[in-house]
């Protein structure tokens, strides 16, 4: 089995694999490709990727990440207070000019029906905002 080695920046690979937010979210992992090509993902440190990156092949070749389509809820309203809401839930969030968008959960619509948001269920791709102390997802609160 071809191992994936490492991850690089890359809009230009012949493959691709489809991956949902929390599945781009890994170290070690058997995938499969769009294309239909299996590869095991065998990376020294856990990593968090987004549209844009790829899997570098022990071969040299790269399989490129695309963000899977998945259930959202587009929220619309007072943006600022509701994102502040929804960051104190540590719950990731897409941030764009005129909407936000997170995954789909009862507890979350809950909440933010009676924050007032207009609320919107999508199907899209999701890239939340990463995390404010490196790249990516973080796991805690150490500024270190």
């Amino acid at each position: 089995m071809i191992r994936a080695i490492s991850v690089t920046h890359s809009h230009s690979s012949e493959n691709t694999v489809t991956l949902s937010y929390d599945d781009r979210f890994l170290r070690r992992k058997l995938l499969t490709s769009d294309q239909g090509e299996s590869f095991l993902v065998d990376l020294p440190e856990t990593v968090s990727l987004n549209h844009g990156d790829a899997f570098k092949l022990e071969d040299g070749r790269l399989v490129g990440v695309r963000p899977a389509q998945e259930d959202l809820l587009e929220i619309k309203g007072d943006l600022t207070r509701l994102a502040w809401h929804i960051g104190n839930r540590h719950t990731p969030c897409q941030i764009e000019p005129h909407r936000l968008l997170v995954q789909r959960e009862h507890v979350m619509r809950d909440m933010l029906e009676k924050l007032g948001a207009e609320l919107r269920e999508v199907t899209e791709a999701f890239t939340p905002e990463g995390g404010a102390y490196g790249h990516g997802r973080t796991h805690g609160h150490s500024h270190g």
